[in-house]
């Protein structure tokens, strides 16, 4: 497979974060490439503050490095890939800044790149808080794959910052030009989204939830988050991860039944662990509660850890993939005690038990309906 993204700035090897030589998924795509020699064809002014939105695995920041771009993502392992890619190519720290979907962005833009995310609130939430640093000057450019582009997609642009209209496609990509209006009226923000949880579903029943944009669900509780609240052991357990936790719901209710136990809240989204913070502080519980953007248990001292409670992802970005759940039960056994037991929610046709009988040795059964599977794994 090809492993070196061509662009008028030259050629670059890229991988993705985690580097894993079984991966056949790239790190870039014909939308990174296409943006890229739209900007080189137009002759883009890229001597002031050049902001990318979205980039999926650093592909277009380590590009335009030259340049001091600013990259903003909502991803971990996005920002840990950028470094390596970046350190890869000779570009000296600090080079190109990194923030987060948390942090403040930049006050001033003059050039935007948005590689549209899978998620439509994020991108709302992102051209909100960066319409303010946008101006009349500004070159908007929004790039991705025809099928990741929507008129819903289109209609957000136009709303909140300007005039906007789409390209031809090229390679099954396509380019967003949007014309920035600072007469326009923005709407408000509707982020974060509050609600409350419904009765009948144990120690969470009536709790408040925080929902930053772009976290899994973000105006009700989904119906395999419901169905694992109604199995959740009851035994008491030290030390409690929920892990890829979304908006913390689950580790939420475990702290509200148990306020002794001690909960690690662990996503690698920062949109994530800000509303699982947010949700647990809603609800008052008196427990202690760590809240950690990071590549699943990595950092997690081996043995040190009671009970790990998954909802594992099973997409990374369009592509589906069980690479994810794989890493995350690899480093649950890790960081489970002799005795320590992993819980698990997942559709029933992903096989979890499989894939956990090979990497525990065991997987139990604990509940099912239609369409989801609760199992347990024992660290022996």
């Amino acid at each position: 497979m090809n492993d070196r993204m061509t662009t008028p700035w030259g050629e670059f090897a890229l991988t993705r974060f985690p580097e894993d030589p079984r991966d056949r998924l790239r790190a870039w795509d014909a939308s990174d490439e296409y943006v890229l020699r739209h900007l080189e064809r137009e002759r883009v002014p890229l001597s002031g503050t050049v902001v990318v939105v979205g980039d999926r695995w650093g592909a277009l920041v380590t590009a335009l490095a030259e340049h001091g771009p600013t990259q903003i993502t909502d991803s971990h392992l996005t920002q840990e890939a950028t470094r390596a890619n970046l350190a890869r190519h000779g570009v000296e720290p600090g080079a190109v800044r990194l923030l987060t979907t948390q942090d403040p962005p930049p006050d001033r833009v003059d050039v935007l790149v948005v590689r549209v995310p899978k998620s439509l609130a994020l991108l709302e939430d992102q051209l909100l808080r960066l319409a303010p640093a946008v101006h009349a000057g500004t070159v908007v450019v929004g790039t991705g794959m025809v099928k990741e582009i929507h008129t819903s997609t289109l209609q957000l642009f136009e709303r909140i910052l300007g005039p906007t209209r789409t390209s031809l496609a090229e390679r099954k990509a396509r380019l967003i030009f949007c014309a920035p209006d600072p007469a326009l009226e923005r709407p408000a923000s509707p982020w974060p989204y509050v609600y409350t949880l419904p009765d009948g579903i144990g120690p969470a029943s009536g709790a408040t939830v925080v929902n930053h944009a772009g976290v899994f669900c973000a105006d009700r509780l989904d119906i395999g988050t419901r169905f694992f609240l109604g199995q959740l052991p009851n035994g008491r357990s030290r030390r409690v991860v929920d892990l890829g936790c979304g908006n913390g719901v689950v580790g939420t209710a475990v702290a509200l039944a148990d306020p002794e136990a001690e909960v690690l809240f662990v996503d690698e989204s920062f949109q994530a662990v800000a509303s699982a913070e947010a949700t647990y502080k809603a609800n008052g519980v008196p427990g202690h509660a760590e809240f950690r953007v990071g590549d699943g248990l990595a950092g997690v001292p081996s043995g040190s850890v009671d009970l790990v409670l998954n909802n594992p992802p099973f997409h990374s970005h369009q592509a589906t993939t069980d690479a994810t759940a794989r890493r995350m039960f690899t480093g649950a056994r890790r960081a489970l005690r002799p005795g320590g037991e992993l819980w698990v929610i997942g559709n029933r046709h992903l096989g979890y038990h499989v894939t956990l009988r090979r990497i525990f040795g065991n997987s139990r059964l604990v509940a099912s309906d239609s369409k989801f599977v609760v199992l347990k794994a024992v660290r022996r």
